[in-house]
């Protein structure tokens, strides 16, 4: 009787010496719900996604944004553009791509999905705010690009800036792909000396989903292939010397593995500052799921060879080790 005491006392004080396990992986997906096309970026030693809300058309009227400091722990923010902000939008928001110069936050998106501009408007956007978790307002009132140039389709905007400060917005579905120079202030685009507003950079295999980074001085141009609800969807590359290439395709890097998911695609690549540790987020959908809208967003580290090819990203459940940023 007197052991009982005792017993009870070293369980009691057992169970309180155990603490919760720290979460030593992302685990994808990185957070809950139906979100695809993540543009993932850093601010202020802070990670952000900001993705698109996998919804019907007529649904997907609005973004979330979602903040890490750690890639472990993620605050959700929610509608940070809505199409009440932006009089000219009707239906489907999708594909976001942000920047922040000068202090503000500019947040470029697609609308409306037009087939027709001559009868429609839409095309792609651009929001802005003083936070990056908004709230955003429309900034120019209307599409920044809302016609059809090339044959491209004006959606999956991303703006990139090249390694003379100089910012380009490369977009397109339907599949062609095109490059533009955009003014200072993002409030339209410049023509080339050649008198040209919009160049056509497609490399075979494009579909849509455009891409663009530098490394040790090669221009990196990636992009999604497939059709967005089928199981070949997935990403491949291609690298030249100057952003407007040419850009001769080497392969896929990104795509389904039938044991983990399947429909791997419409990616962003994030660069820690001041290293060359890659990570490349991007969206996939459950092996039990149907739905075309179904989608998770997901993040992997990205690897080059010896001689800067990307190696082969392998589609995994745990995600990748947390990571503060100094």
């Amino acid at each position: 009787m007197r052991l009982f005491p005792l017993v009870l006392l070293l369980a009691v004080t057992t169970a309180f010496s155990q603490k919760p396990v720290p979460k030593k992986t992302s685990g994808n997906p990185l957070f809950p719900g139906w979100y695809a096309d993540p543009e993932g970026v850093i601010f202020n030693k802070t990670w952000w996604v900001y993705p698109t809300y996998s919804a019907p058309f007529d649904e997907q009227v609005h973004f979330d944004a979602f903040s890490s400091p750690d890639l472990l722990t993620w605050t959700k923010h929610p509608r940070i553009l809505d199409s009440s902000a932006v009089k000219w939008v009707r239906r489907a928001l999708w594909a976001p791509a942000i920047v922040e110069k000068s202090g503000k936050y500019y947040l470029f998106f697609g609308a409306n999905d037009i087939h027709h501009p001559d009868r429609e408007v839409g095309g792609i956007g651009v929001a802005v705010a003083d936070r990056p978790e908004g709230p955003f307002r429309d900034y120019l009132g209307k599409p920044l690009v809302g016609e059809i140039h090339n044959g491209a389709q004006p959606i999956d905007q991303f703006v990139f800036q090249d390694k003379t400060g100089q910012y380009y917005l490369i977009y397109g579905g339907w599949g062609h792909c095109n490059i533009a120079r955009l003014k200072d202030d993002f409030t339209g685009v410049l023509p080339f000396t050649d008198g040209t507003t919009f160049r056509e950079i497609t490399p075979k295999g494009y579909v849509e989903g455009p891409l663009m980074f530098v490394r040790k001085g090669k221009y990196y141009f990636m992009w999604s292939e497939g059709g967005w609800t089928g199981p070949n969807y997935s990403v491949a590359y291609a690298v030249a010397d100057s952003p407007f290439g040419p850009f001769e395709r080497v392969g896929k890097i990104l795509q389904q593995d039938p044991a983990v998911a399947r429909g791997a695609g419409h990616h962003s690549v994030v660069q820690v500052p001041g290293t060359d540790e890659w990570y490349i987020f991007y969206h996939r959908r459950p092996l039990t799921e149907t739905d075309g809208n179904h989608r998770e967003t997901c993040v992997e580290r990205m690897y080059f060879d010896e001689k800067g090819g990307i190696l082969p990203v392998k589609l995994t459940m745990e995600g990748v080790p947390g990571r503060r940023l100094k």
